[in-house]
This record gives structure tokens, C-alpha cells and sequence, in this order.
């Protein structure tokens, strides 16, 4: 899909942007994607990092940063992305600000609602809270019930003027379109989020398979981690977007915490695991399944949510019903061991949600779309790309 006039251009909006990693993942790698092809892409977001503002411009790409001021900033991404969210659900701040009105708008945001000529579905926080619960601190689960009547209204509010505003809705996963459909938005489409795969791949001819690796994160279930260690596996586990990790499992002996890692320190993460166990609460698609399975090891996980949809049980990993179902499969794993063959279905699978064919996708997608596109903003259409 091209376009005859210099002046047209892609404005991507996107939640926090202090690094390029998780929900951030999908506009940069379409923005990326539209350069290629020859537009003018903006990169939208109420704040961003200076680092991300250089990498933006360096692959040709104008940031857009609001600069929001928030006093949270030194809290962790989870509590900026909570009190983002909660500028624009009760007080509507963050879609104050000037946007182009001459852009093709692909919002990726939860947290801006701006009229958009496609929504990019990731998750509404309401019901992630929802999930989340059960593993809350003592102190949080009594705020968040206080609080969570008034939570769930204005997500509620948030996500139907964000739908109303939109043109098209897709969704990152079968699953995410089924919660943003009981708030009554139409979804369109589905594209899952992208990896690359050049970057999430086998590292090591011979894994060491000596430990199970495991992410700590916001929307982790630690009560069945810390069962499973107990049990005797010997877990290491990644990841930064918690502050609330108990003392009880940092001082656990069969758990090493590393914090976060780089990139090619997690790929050896992955590669080096005997399987990489996903307890989540709440998921609606989940990168660190398929980049354990990219990275050529398996993965162990609930038959439910996001990684239910790409997950093949006994082909790429196994599928558990319930906490004790999942204990026991990753502790029957540990002493056993499983197939080596299925190292190889994992890497075969994972290609199919390479950033290529995400891009492929997503380009396709604005092509059916271009008609609507040019009655809305007066494009003049010259043939595909």
C-alpha cells in the first residue's frame, strides 16, 4: 500500500517507553516495518527514555515524547504504567495532548484513548487486577478492594470511548479479544505480537538442562513457584517489574533471583534450561513462552490464556489445568527429562511469529483497510508495495 503525497505518515501511540521490550514490541517493530516501505512514522507516548528517543531516531523514526510528569518515576515500569493509566481513566490527561490530525493513527496504548484509525488490543488492567489478586500482599489486596469498584468503572468507561473512537480493533490474541468483547468492542482481527527470531534462538549445541528458569513479574503466581522448588527443582529466575518479591523466596536454596538481563544473557537463559516454567495469574498472550520455545527449550504452563494458543502440549511443552497439575508435571520433568526431539518442534513453532511475518500481517491488514483509510484522511492510493 502506497501513497502519493509526502505528507502522509503513520502516528503509532504507545504506552510507556522507557525501554523496547514487552507491549512495546509490536508498534516498534510495524513502525519499523513502515519505514522500510517508505513512510513517515512517528512514535507516540506520554514518556520515553532518552535511550528509546535515540533508537527511534537512528532507525528513522520521529519520537513523539508528552513528557509526562509523574511522581512515580523512580517506582518501577508497573507502578508508571499504573498511575499513567490512572491520569487518562479518571482525569483523561494523557489524550489532552496534540496529535497530527494528517497521521494514519494506529494506537497500541491502553492508556492514551484518542480517535484511532486501528486499536492494537493488548489487555484491559481491570481485569488483570482481577487475576492478579490472589497474589497480592496482605496490604495491597485490602487497597485494591477498597479501591476496585472505582477501578473497574472508569477501565470500564476508558475501553468503551477508546472502542467508540476507533475504526478497526484487533486484538494480540484470541483470548484478549474475548475480555475486550464483554465490554462490547468489535473486534476485527487478530495479530499476535512479534519475536525476533535472528536474536531468540539456540545458543547452545548442548544445553546444560541443569535448571528450570522462570520469570518474576507482576502477573507471576510465586505461592506455586516456591511449592516447586521446594520440591527440590533448581530454579533461576529473570525479570524487573516487581519490587514485592517475598524474603522467603529470595532466601529460598533452590532459587537463584538474577534481576534483570540482557538479551544474549537471557537466550543462554533460555537455551541452557531444561524447560522454562511460565506460572502466571493473568496473560493475555505472553513473549517469555515463545521465547523459551524460539531459544529451542520447552516450556511448562496453565492450558488457558495467551500461551494456550501457541503452547502444543507434549509437542513444544505441556499444558496444566490446575496449580497441582503444573507442580507435578515440572517436578516429574526435573528427575525425568523428556525427548530431545522436542527441542526442535519448539524452534519450528516459535519461527511462525517472527517479526517478518508479523510485519507481513500487519501490512496485509492496512491493505484490505486502505479504502476506509482513504475516505478518512484523503489519501491518493498509487498500487501495493
Amino acid at each position: 500500500m502506497r501513497y502519493a503525497t509526502a505528507a502522509i505518515d503513520f502516528a503509532l501511540i504507545s504506552d510507556v517507553m522507557m525501554d523496547l521490550e514487552g507491549s512495546v514490541r509490536p508498534a516498534i517493530f510495524l513502525a519499523d516495518a513502515l519505514v522500510k516501505q517508505g513512510y513517515k512514522v512517528s512514535m507516540i507516548s506520554p514518556i520515553m527514555s532518552s535511550n528509546v528517543e535515540r533508537r527511534l531516531s537512528e532507525s528513522g523514526i520521529t519520537p513523539v515524547n508528552f513528557k509526562a510528569r509523574l511522581i512515580s518515576k523512580s517506582l518501577g515500569l508497573s507502578t508508571l504504567w499504573f498511575e499513567l493509566w490512572a491520569r487518562e481513566a479518571f482525569l483523561g490527561l494523557n489524550s489532552r495532548q496534540t496529535l497530527d490530525k494528517g497521521s494514519v493513527r494506529i494506537n497500541f496504548s491502553q492508556v492514551v484513548s484518542v480517535p484511532s484509525s486501528i486499536w492494537y488490543l493488548q489487555g484491559p488492567p481491570s481485569t488483570a487486577l482481577k487475576d492478579m489478586e490472589e497474589e497480592f500482599s496482605t496490604g495491597f489486596r485490602i487497597a485494591y478492594n477498597v479501591l476496585k469498584p472505582f477501578i473497574e468503572r472508569s477501565d470500564g468507561g476508558l475501553v468503551s470511548r477508546a472502542g467508540i473512537s476507533s475504526s478497526f480493533a484487533i486484538a494480540n490474541s484470541r483470548f484478549c479479544a474475548s475480555m475486550y468483547s464483554k465490554f462490547a468492542v468489535k473486534i476485527h482481527d487478530v495479530i499476535y505480537p512479534p519475536i525476533d527470531c535472528q536474536t531468540f534462538c539456540p545458543s547452545a549445541a548442548n544445553p546444560f538442562s541443569n535448571y528450570v528458569l522462570t520469570y518474576f513479574g507482576k502477573e507471576t503466581k510465586f505461592s506455586i513457584i516456591k511449592k516447586i522448588a521446594d520440591a527440590g527443582v533448581k530454579i533461576k529466575a529473570f525479570g524487573s517489574k516487581t519490587p514485592f518479591i517475598s524474603e522467603k523466596l529470595r532466601k529460598n536454596p533452590n532459587i537463584e533471583f538474577l534481576g534483570k538481563v540482557s538479551t544474549s544473557e537471557l537466550v543462554d537463559l533460555y537455551s541452557n534450561a531444561l524447560f522454562t516454567l511460565f506460572a502466571f495469574t493473568h496473560e493475555p498472550f505472553g513473549y517469555v513462552p515463545l521465547e523459551s520455545m524460539a531459544c529451542g527449550t520447552p516450556v511448562v504452563t496453565y492450558a488457558m490464556q495467551g500461551p494456550s494458543e501457541y503452547v502444543a502440549a507434549e509437542h513444544t511443552g505441556w499444558l496444566a489445568q490446575t496449580d497441582g497439575e503444573l507442580a507435578q508435571k515440572s517436578v516429574g520433568l526435573w528427575k525425568e527429562g523428556y525427548n530431545s526431539s522436542v527441542r526442535m518442534n519448539c524452534v519450528r513453532e516459535a519461527l511462525r511469529f517472527d517479526k517478518q511475518f508479523y510485519a507481513k500481517k500487519w501490512l496485509e491488514t492496512l491493505s484490505c483497510l486502505e479504502d476506509r483509510l482513504i475516505n478518512s484522511y484523503g489519501l491518493l492510493k498509487v498500487g501495493l508495495s
